[in-house]
């Protein structure tokens, strides 16, 4: 008696846990939920690349009037913190200070041409 195991067209891997399961018609997953996995994998979308990245956002605190360097959360008021936009540490007193201080008419672009 021959395993059915030996043979590709009785049985076949599936192509999302490589589990074998019994060919049947033109069947390609062994589950319903192997299927809907590569489906979902198929039509990931990538992660949109405008955005500013957390770390280089300034916050400010809305009751102490603190700003923060990528910090959501002001630590004294145990408040949430307001984005005032992309910026860096002020290179001479090391303070985060945002881009619309230093240029009064900047306004994110969040559509760039591609």
């Amino acid at each position: 008696m021959t395993h059915p195991l030996r043979y590709d067209g009785v049985t076949m891997l599936c192509p999302v846990c490589a589990s074998a399961f019994a060919a049947s018609g033109r069947r390609r997953y062994c589950s319903d939920a192997c299927k809907q996995r590569a489906w979902r994998d198929q039509r990931a979308e990538p992660r949109p690349s405008g955005r500013v990245a957390p770390a280089e956002t300034v916050y400010a605190c809305p009751s102490c009037d603190t700003r923060y360097l990528g910090q959501r959360r002001c630590p004294d008021c145990n408040l949430f913190t307001t984005s005032l936009g992309p910026g860096a540490p002020c290179p001479h007193c090391d303070e985060p200070i945002a881009l619309i201080d230093v240029i009064p008419d900047y306004q994110p672009n969040p559509k760039r041409p591609r």
